[in-house]
This record gives C-alpha cells, structure tokens and sequence, in this order.
C-alpha cells in the first residue's frame, strides 16, 4: 500500500476570545478560550476524497484552513506527502503549488477588479509554472475550457457571471498551479441546487482525469454521500465518526450521524417516519463534560456526562460514543 498523500494527527486549534486586557482588569474577568478543534486526526490516501461533515460551528472550516496553512496549528501535526505543514523549511515552499483550496462563496473568493484571465492567471505566475505571457494565456483558455467555459470570457470581469459560473472560475484557478490536493471548502453550499450537481460533477470528473486528492468540507450529508470515499462527521471540534461513505449511510454508528442522516430528505417517498434534528451545538467557549454530544442524546447516562470518549473501531467504522462500546446502540 501507498503512504497516505495527507496526514493529520491530534489537530487542535485555540482562539483566544477575551476582551482588552483593560477592559477585562476593570470587570474583573478572566481570559475567554474557545477550543475550534480539538484532537482531530484522520488520513487521505492519493486520489481519494475525504469529506467532513457536520453542521454550522463544528469546526469543519477551521480544520481546512489548517490543513492547507491559512490558520497556525496550536498543536498537532499536519503532513502532507511526507513534508510538515506546521514546520517552516524548503520543502515547504516547494510544496505550497500543490496545495489549493477552492472557497465557499464564489462573489467573495474572486477580485472584483481583475479580469478572469488575470485571476487564473495569477497563480501561474506566482510559482512560475510557466514563461511568457503568450504561453500563460494559451494555458489560462486551456483552463476556462476545461471548467466548462469558452476562452473568450477571459476578457470579462467577475460580476458578468452566474454564481455556477463564478465557482467554475474559482476551480479554474485552483488547477492552473497543477495541484495534487485541493482543499474544498463547501464549494456549492452558496448555489442553486441544479447548479451544485454540475459542480460536482465537474469536480469529479476532473478528479478521474488529473488524479486530484479532495478534503471536501460540507454540511449537507447528500451531497458528500456521491463525492467521498470516506466521511468524517464532526461535532464541536471532534470527529466523532469516520467511516467509508456506504457504511455510513446503511449503518450509522454514532448518534449524532444517525440525527444528521435523518434530517436528509427522503427522495425515495418511503413513508419512513423522519425524526427532526433537536437542539443546537452547545457553546464552544463553555463545552459540556463528557461528551459533548450528551445534552442531546437519548441514550447519554453517568459515562457520557462525566468522561469524553475516544474514537475506537467498530467493524469497518470508527466511532467515539460509550453507548456504541457498550453494546447500548
């Protein structure tokens, strides 16, 4: 077997959310933590697309960030082809053309300003994957075409797209460095839902053809079920499952993916019962004891409440949940 192209072990990030040191002397308040990512590990082999999921504050965004050097580490290790993310070097440098990352909302993530070509072209010139500008523009209308554009729109400026049209930018920019790992960070969750089937499709042909590695970051448990390989669900900060994309989907281990995979549309018209997603993730700066998950698990006892759980296989899964160990679920 291959080493994994991606490695990331007990990942853990802190923000220090407190007022003015003044202002906290007068009031007499302590320093405030919020804990944004806690013990997150997990592996991407070459190739593969690795989803994590969750809803809104889990921590899903800040891991990406992380992953591909935008946030410092407050500790753990991020490796990817065998080079330290979190270690300054040589190597490093050299391996920042490899990285991409493709950013949620397509009106925010493109210069207003420039034209497309100029946008597509920028990383080109910034690791000089090539010379002349009569090369880089043969190979910026390579790219729009590629996405699904002509190259005439080279010429136009962001605002004379569609949103759907704007993210294929966005991917066009992303491949004009010719990346091995690219880091999407909810990519359609700001699009139409006929829109984000295009896109998706679009990513995984490209997939097949260029041999991308995906850490795709989403909320939306469809849309990752024909994206990923393997799926990461995360709760405020943790990964409390990760199992391939079928097992996860016919067999659910942890409560908390059990919720989420209930809130998902039942296309099918089974007539199943749907059970409604119930409460809301507790406050990261003051997390309850345990398992964080508890306050909204009918299946929480003493354990749960006093003593966090540690992801441990179960068949083809990994889960973090006493209730699972015990034989309970």
């Amino acid at each position: 077997m291959t080493a994994p192209l991606v490695k990331v072990a007990d990942l853990r990030r802190v923000f220090d959310v407190s007022r003015p040191w003044l202002d906290r002397v007068v009031a007499g308040e302590p320093r405030l933590w919020l804990t944004a990512v806690d013990g997150v590990s997990f592996e991407i082999a070459r190739g593969e697309t690795f989803a994590i999921v969750g809803e809104s504050g889990s921590g899903k965004s800040t891991v990406a960030r992380m992953v591909v050097g935008l946030l410092p580490v407050t500790a753990g290790e991020v490796e990817i082809d065998g080079v330290s993310m979190t270690r300054p070097g040589a190597e490093l440098e050299g391996l920042r053309r490899r990285i991409q990352m493709i950013f949620q909302d397509p009106y925010a993530s493109l210069n207003p300003r420039w034209r497309v070509e100029r946008i597509i072209a920028e990383p080109i010139r910034a690791f000089a994957v090539l010379d002349g500008e009569r090369a880089i523009a043969a190979r910026v209308g390579e790219l729009l075409e590629l996405v699904g554009l002509a190259a005439a729109d080279g010429a136009k400026f962001p605002h004379q797209f569609s949103g759907g049209q704007r993210q294929r930018i966005a991917i066009a920019r992303a491949l004009a460095a010719n990346p091995d790992f690219i880091v999407c960070d909810e990519p359609t969750s700001a699009l139409d839902v006929s829109v984000q089937a295009q896109i998706l499709n679009l990513m995984r042909d490209l997939q097949d053809r260029l041999g991308l590695t995906y850490l795709f970051i989403s909320h939306n448990l469809a849309v990752v079920r024909h994206m990923a390989a393997r799926i990461g669900v995360m709760y405020l900060g943790r990964l409390v499952e990760i199992a391939p994309a079928k097992t996860l989907f016919a067999t659910p281990r942890h409560p908390y993916s059990r919720m989420l995979l209930e809130a998902v549309p039942d296309l099918a018209m089974s007539g199943r019962p749907r059970v409604a997603v119930a409460g809301e993730i507790p406050n990261p700066i003051a997390p309850p004891p345990g398992c964080a998950f508890h306050p909204r698990c009918a299946l929480a006892d003493a354990r749960c409440r006093s003593e966090k759980p540690a992801l441990r296989a179960h068949g083809a899964a990994e889960a973090a949940c006493h209730a699972v160990e015990e034989g309970r679920l």
